[in-house]
């Protein structure tokens, strides 16, 4: 990368670069050399506003979303949520303010049981919130769905990702997109011991069972 920015005029800022192992469940050094320069190996970081975790994992970007719509949420309290503003109109302020912050990003999440909990807990504080119920008012969340009719938090996830699986299919063998997807692994590659990881082809393989469908090969 430094050799390519200098045929360009242009100069690697070492104090910004950074180096993340992916997937290793090895010990890492915390710095490297590269060209004399000292460079820091982060576990985590923000690339385009998704937060890159060295597990490959998406839990921590799904956490990262869910405190940044928590706060925006809050922000709103006041003057929009507390408001004597309409239900409905509270409703679309909500799907046009509040969703896209949660869902940026999320067609890429490769999602565990324990991440659709989180993310359809978030769900259903933002609508309590929005609606201005408490926890001692002990209604139900069902009939918070009934009453916002609004979509799970992670239906509206799991569609997103199918609509970005269903682009990538109809691309053309040779693109990138869809190399990665149907590559495999070399004859020599073996699993490491341990659970295996979630990946996203394996969210997409168990999506439409949770919609009792099933596969079709052609």
């Amino acid at each position: 990368m430094a050799s390519e920015a200098a045929s360009l005029g242009l100069e690697l800022n070492w104090q910004k670069t950074k180096v993340q192992d992916l997937g290793s469940r090895e010990d890492v050094p915390s710095t490297i050399t590269v060209l004399g320069q000292e460079v820091s190996v982060v576990e985590e970081f923000v690339y385009l506003g998704s937060l890159v975790h060295s597990s490959t994992q998406s839990s921590p970007d799904i956490s990262c979303r869910n405190a940044i719509t928590r706060a925006a949420m809050q922000s709103l309290d006041k003057q929009i949520w507390k408001s004597r503003i309409t239900i409905p109109t509270k409703l679309k302020l909500y799907s046009t303010c509040i969703l896209p912050i949660f869902l940026y990003g999320s067609e890429c999440w490769a999602v565990t049981k324990r991440d659709v909990l989180k993310i359809d807990t978030l769900y259903h504080w933002c609508l309590r919130k929005l609606l201005g119920i408490k926890w001692y008012h002990h209604v139900r969340n069902d009939e918070v769905r009934r009453t916002t009719g609004q979509p799970r938090l992670s239906a509206i996830v799991q569609a997103r990702r199918l609509s970005l699986f269903g682009h990538i299919a109809r691309m053309p063998d040779e693109t990138d997109a869809r190399s990665i997807i149907t590559a495999s692994p070399s004859e020599n590659w073996r699993r490491p011991p341990g659970r295996p990881r979630t990946t996203w082809m394996k969210t997409i393989q168990q999506d439409p069972r949770s919609n009792n469908l099933s596969w079709m090969r052609r």
